[in-house]
C-alpha cells in the first residue's frame, strides 16, 4: 500500500448496491456527467482500516441513509485500471483500484437525500434496468450478483 497522504486519493474503495425487497435497485447519477449511473461509490480515506467502515460513511454522505447494521459483504473484491480522466486524483504511479463490493436490502423504496457534489439526481430501478443503466462492468455484475443472491 502507498503511504498515507491527502495529497492523493486512496486507490482502494467500496461499493454499495442499495436494492429493495420489492426488486427495485438504488442508482445515482453523477453530477458531472448526466450519462454516468452508479451505485454508491467512494474511495477508503487513508486513516479507515475497514472497508465497511468506508461503506457506511459513503452510504450516508451519498443517500443519507444511515445504516447500524444490514450491510452485507459479498465477499467480492475487484481490481480495475483506474480510467484516464480520474488518473490525476491518485498518485502517479497508481494506475489500479481495489474495490470491496457491498449490499444493503431495503424493505421498500425510500427517500435518499443526494450529495449535490456528487450527484443530482436517483432512481429506484429493476435489477435488469439498473444493470443496463451502470456505466462500470463492476458495478453491473455486483448488481446481477444481488439480484442471484438476495434472500
Amino acid at each position: 500500500m502507498f503511504p498515507p497522504t491527502k495529497k492523493y486519493k486512496r486507490p482502494e474503495s467500496v461499493l454499495v448496491v442499495i436494492y429493495t425487497l420489492t426488486g427495485k435497485v438504488l442508482l445515482l447519477r453523477r453530477a458531472d456527467d448526466p450519462d454516468f449511473w452508479q451505485s454508491v461509490t467512494g474511495s477508503l480515506l487513508w486513516e479507515e482500516s475497514d472497508p465497511r467502515q468506508a461503506a457506511t460513511r459513503e452510504l450516508r454522505e451519498e443517500t443519507g441513509l444511515d445504516v447500524a447494521d444490514g450491510l452485507r459483504d459479498l465477499g467480492i473484491v475487484n481490481r480495475y485500471s483506474i480510467l484516464p480522466r480520474w488518473r490525476p486524483r491518485y498518485a502517479p504511479e497508481v494506475s489500479e483500484n481495489k474495490e470491496h463490493v457491498f449490499a444493503l436490502a431495503l424493505p421498500a423504496e425510500t427517500a435518499i437525500t443526494l450529495n449535490p457534489a456528487e450527484h443530482d439526481q436517483f432512481g429506484w430501478f429493476t435489477f435488469e434496468s439498473a444493470a443496463a443503466k451502470v456505466f462500470s462492468r463492476t458495478n453491473r455484475v455486483a448488481i446481477e450478483t444481488v439480484k442471484e443472491r438476495r434472500e
